[in-house]
């Protein structure tokens, strides 16, 4: 009787810690500045996300922080006082909240994602949320020049040596002490030879999981995905027991299953369509992607449970709302959570915790007093009403020059970055 073919031995792993997580069958939420907020995840992780990663962070943002739980929402926080570039405090200065964790229902499902040039200052900035999540991963993908000047992201591609030493330092100084995992978010490079070469070299720094954006530094999000490297990199990190991760136009769960099984990768990561709509992470067969109406009053809700900052809930709902929808124009409109909940209909289910948030928040008068003035100035002196019209001018002048709107923007994408709140903190990190 012939005997029967042994089978294969199964491939080696990394071992996955025990406070850590397998990247392995999952759905992830990618990182994603402003938009993955701690309402987002929450909301992706309702709708059925496996793993939620939440923005990039830089290191430098991070070091000199202090833990503490909001008394009101028992959300963890790590806060700081801006230096002011040196100067005296003020008083009454405020603490700015530069990173929050849901403690139960993001616990074990939340990767902090980092942006580092130095590996002393990762783990220093690692060490300090590493008690409070499921892995570190660090970004070697943004191409955006605020990271790329100061050697971060896609920079770090071009600096490969540096990158290992980063990620080597992570494994001994936070992964095995924590027992978390640490993982990486690349990006395509130019040719398949030094995609192949840095994705070995990066799974033998000790790493458990790799994400594989489809891209190369110099392409866009409306530029189509690449995949014909995916299969080998799979490969090699299966080969290195490290598990893999592919990102780029993932549209929901089903496409993302079906990709996994087409290029023999661990898991996907979805963006664009998780913006535009979290309900993407809900299986067809369980209904797929829900109304945005139903998604933006649960996101709602969410935000005014964990007293989300009004100006972030408002950009979201931007990517919520179809532009196109009478909707959308009131939400731009709108000055405080009680005149969203308002335009969208939500008062009686959602009025009475928008007013106490927008006390709190002390947004509450804002378009009662800009009302009133405008009342007092056409029913009063005339020449200040003229002075109005020609402040309101050279606003809208301002308001339409392209390079005062890019300068705005960009402050506002380093704020939520945790990087331009404090003065003492270069830009070009």
């Amino acid at each position: 009787m012939a005997s029967a073919t042994p089978h294969a031995p199964p491939p080696p792993r990394v071992p996955i810690p025990r406070n850590g997580v397998d990247y392995r069958n999952k759905v992830v939420l990618a990182p994603m500045v402003r938009s993955g907020e701690l309402p987002t995840r929450l909301l992706a992780l309702k709708y059925g996300a496996d793993l939620v990663w939440g923005p990039e962070t830089i290191d430098r943002s991070l070091i000199g922080t202090s833990r503490r739980v909001n008394p009101q929402t028992l959300v963890v926080e790590f806060t700081r006082f801006p230096s002011n570039g040196g100067r005296v405090q003020s008083t009454e200065q405020k603490e700015s909240v530069i990173y929050r964790i849901h403690p139960t229902r993001e616990q074990g499902r939340l990767i902090f994602q980092m942006g580092t040039s130095s590996p002393s200052r990762a783990v220093e900035a690692a060490r300090l949320v590493a008690g409070d999540v499921a892995g570190i991963d660090v970004n070697a993908g943004c191409p955006k020049s605020f990271s790329t000047s100061g050697g971060m992201g896609a920079a770090l591609l071009r600096t490969p040596d540096t990158l290992c030493a980063i990620l080597s330092a992570l494994v001994k100084e936070v992964g095995n002490p924590f027992e978390i995992g640490i993982s990486v978010k690349i990006r395509l490079l130019e040719t398949r030879e030094k995609t192949e070469s840095l994705v070995r070299a990066l799974c033998a720094t000790g790493i458990t999981g790799l994400t594989i954006h489809c891209r190369t530094t110099p392409m866009r999000p409306r530029e189509r995905a690449i995949r014909d490297q995916l299969a080998m990199i799979g490969d090699i990190c299966r080969e290195a027991g490290v598990a893999c991760v592919m990102n780029g136009d993932v549209e929901d769960r089903d496409a993302a299953v079906a990709l996994m099984r087409e290029y023999g990768v661990d898991g996907a990561m979805v963006a664009t369509a998780a913006e535009s709509n979290p309900s993407c992470f809900r299986a067809r067969a369980e209904g797929g992607t829900l109304p945005w109406r139903t998604v933006v009053a649960e996101y709602l809700r969410v935000a005014l449970e964990v007293n989300n900052r009004y100006g972030n809930t408002k950009f979201l709902l931007g990517q919520l709302i179809p532009g196109k929808d009478e909707a959308y124009r009131k939400i731009t409109g709108a000055k405080n959570y009680c005149e969203v909940i308002e335009s969208l209909g939500l008062m009686e289910e959602l009025g009475s915790q928008a007013r106490d948030l927008d006390d709190r928040l002390g947004i509450s008068g804002r378009r009662r007093k800009e009302s009133g003035v405008s009342e007092q100035s056409r029913k009063g002196n005339k020449s200040a009403a003229a002075a109005g019209m020609v402040v309101d001018r050279a606003a809208a002048a301002v308001a339409n020059a392209p390079t005062a709107r890019s300068a705005r923007a960009d402050r506002g994408f380093l704020h939520e970055r945790g990087g331009g709140m404090d003065q003492s903190i270069p830009l070009s990190i």
